[in-house]
C-alpha cells in the first residue's frame, strides 16, 4: 500500500493549507451574506449564487442543508441549483489539493467547469422550473433569525482554526480517508487490462464513471486520489474530470432532498446540468487539449515518490493523521459527555427540569456540522424557541421554550431533513 502513503505525503501540506484557508473564510464571511442576494427569479440571482458560493468552505454534504435553508429564506430555484452545483467543487481546500497532485491545468479547469455548469443549471432553473412556493413564510423566517454575536479579530482567527482542524476534519476527514483507501484498492487490485476496453472510448468511459459517481457520495477532496488512480490505470483525463465534477456535485442524498423540497422538475434540471456540463468539459479535455498537460504532473508525482519526499511532507502527514484521529474521537465520544437522565446536562442533577419547556425531536439525515448548524438555524427561527441543542451522532434535538411542535417539525423538513417528535 505504498501508493497510499506516497499520495498522503504529497497531498498533506496542501490539504492542511486548504483547510486553514477554508476555516479563515468561514470565520470572516458573514453567515447571512448569501441570503441577501439570491432572491428573485432572475439571472442576477444565479450569478450572485455562483459568486458567493466560490469562497464558501462547504463540503459535499454540508452544501445540501445550506442550499435548502437559502431556498427557505427566499432564494430562487435557479440560484439554489447554481449554489448546489458550484459550491462543493470550488472550495479552496479542494482546489489546492487538486493542484498538489493533478497539476495546474486540472486546478484551473475543474472550478471553471463547475462555475459554467452551475450557470447552465441556474439558467435552466429560472427558465423551466416550476416556481410554486412551499408552505412557509419567508418574512416570518427572516424576522426570527437569530443574529450571530460579534467577535473580535483574534476570536475570529481562533474560531476559524477550530472550524478548519476540528469541525471540517470531522465532516471531510472520513471521506478523504475513504477516497485514499479506494484509490489504493484500485491501484493494487484492479489490473491494468480491466480498463483497456473503456480507454478506447472517452464517451463510454464517461458514461461508466457517471453511472458510479452520481449515486454515491464523493467528497470534493476525497475524489482526487480516486481520479488519479483511474488515470494511472489508463482512463482519460476527461473521464477523471467527469468523476471530479459529478461525484461531489450530486449523490443519492442530495437527489432525494432536492426532489422533496423543490420538486421533480428541478431535480431533473439539477442532474441534467451536471451530466451535460461534466461530459462537455470532459470531451473537450480529451479531444481539444494536449494529454501531456494532465499526465505530466502524475509522472512528476511518481518521480518525487521514487526519490523520496522532504521531511516537511512527512511531518505534515503525521499532523494530518493526528487531526483525523482527534476528529474521529471527538465525533464519536461527544454523545457520552452527559451524566443526567436526559442525556444533555452535565453534572449529577438534571437541570432540564428547571427549564420552561423541553421538546425532543429525532432528525434523520444529518451527517456533518453544517447539517447541525442548519437544523439549529431553522429551529431558532420558529417563534417561541429559546434554545436548541443538536446531537449530531444520534440525531437527537432538544428544544426549549414555548412554541408549536408542528412548526418545529415543518422547519426542519423545509430544509430537507426528516423529523419527528420523540415519544
Amino acid at each position: 500500500m505504498r501508493e497510499i502513503f506516497d499520495l498522503i505525503n504529497q497531498m498533506s501540506p496542501y490539504v492542511l493549507l486548504g483547510f486553514l484557508f477554508a476555516g479563515l473564510m468561514h470565520a470572516f464571511i458573514p453567515n447571512n451574506l448569501c441570503s441577501k442576494y439570491l432572491g428573485g427569479n432572475s439571472l442576477r440571482s444565479v450569478i450572485n449564487a455562483i459568486i458567493l458560493s466560490i469562497p464558501l468552505p462547504l463540503c459535499s454534504c454540508g452544501v445540501i442543508p445550506t442550499a435548502m435553508s437559502l431556498r427557505r429564506e427566499g432564494a430562487s430555484k435557479g440560484a439554489t441549483i447554481a449554489f448546489l452545483i458550484s459550491t462543493p467543487q470550488t472550495g479552496i481546500d479542494s482546489i489546492i489539493a487538486t493542484y498538489s497532485i493533478m497539476g495546474l491545468p486540472f486546478a484551473i479547469i475543474r472550478p471553471t467547469a463547475a462555475i459554467l455548469t452551475a450557470l447552465l443549471g441556474g439558467i435552466l432553473g429560472i427558465t423551466f422550473a416550476d416556481e410554486k412556493e412551499k408552505n412557509y413564510n419567508t418574512e416570518q423566517h427572516e424576522s426570527n433569525t437569530v443574529e450571530e454575536p460579534k467577535r473580535g479579530f483574534l476570536q475570529k482567527i481562533a474560531g476559524g482554526i477550530k472550524y478548519a482542524f476540528v469541525d471540517m476534519m470531522q465532516d471531510i476527514g472520513r471521506w478523504l480517508v475513504m477516497g485514499l483507501v479506494i484509490a489504493g484498492i484500485i491501484t493494487v487490485f484492479v489490473p491494468d487490462s480491466f480498463f483497456e476496453f473503456f480507454s478506447q472510448s472517452s464517451l463510454l468511459s464517461m458514461m461508466l464513471v457517471l453511472s458510479l459517481a452520481i449515486p454515491m457520495y464523493l467528497c470534493a477532496t476525497g475524489s482526487i486520489p480516486i481520479a488519479v488512480a483511474l488515470m494511472l490505470k489508463g482512463l482519460s483525463p476527461g473521464t477523471a474530470l467527469v468523476l471530479l465534477m459529478a461525484g461531489p456535485a450530486v449523490n443519492t442524498a442530495s437527489m432525494l432532498i432536492v426532489n422533496k423540497v423543490m420538486g421533480r422538475r428541478t431535480l431533473l434540471i439539477y442532474i441534467g446540468s451536471i451530466i451535460a456540463g461534466s461530459m462537455v468539459f470532459g470531451l473537450g479535455i480529451d479531444y481539444l487539449l494536449p494529454r501531456e498537460w494532465f499526465m505530466q504532473p502524475l509522472a512528476t508525482f511518481h518521480e518525487h515518490c521514487h526519490h523520496g519526499l522532504p521531511v516537511f511532507n512527512i511531518i505534515c502527514s503525521v499532523l494530518l493523521l493526528a487531526l483525523l484521529v482527534n476528529a474521529f474521537i471527538r465525533r464519536h465520544n461527544h454523545s457520552h459527555h452527559h451524566n443526567c437522565d436526559c442525556g444533555h446536562c452535565e453534572g449529577e442533577e438534571c437541570s432540564c427540569k428547571s427549564e420552561k419547556s423541553s421538546t425532543m425531536l429525532c432528525v434523520e439525515g444529518m451527517s456533518c456540522n453544517h447539517c447541525k448548524a442548519s437544523v439549529e438555524k431553522a429551529l431558532k427561527s420558529v417563534p417561541g424557541v429559546e434554545s436548541v441543542e443538536v446531537e449530531l451522532v444520534t440525531g437527537e434535538v432538544t428544544i426549549t421554550g414555548t412554541f408549536n411542535s408542528d412548526e418545529a417539525v415543518k422547519a426542519v423538513e423545509a430544509i430537507g431533513f426528516t423529523a419527528r417528535l420523540r415519544e
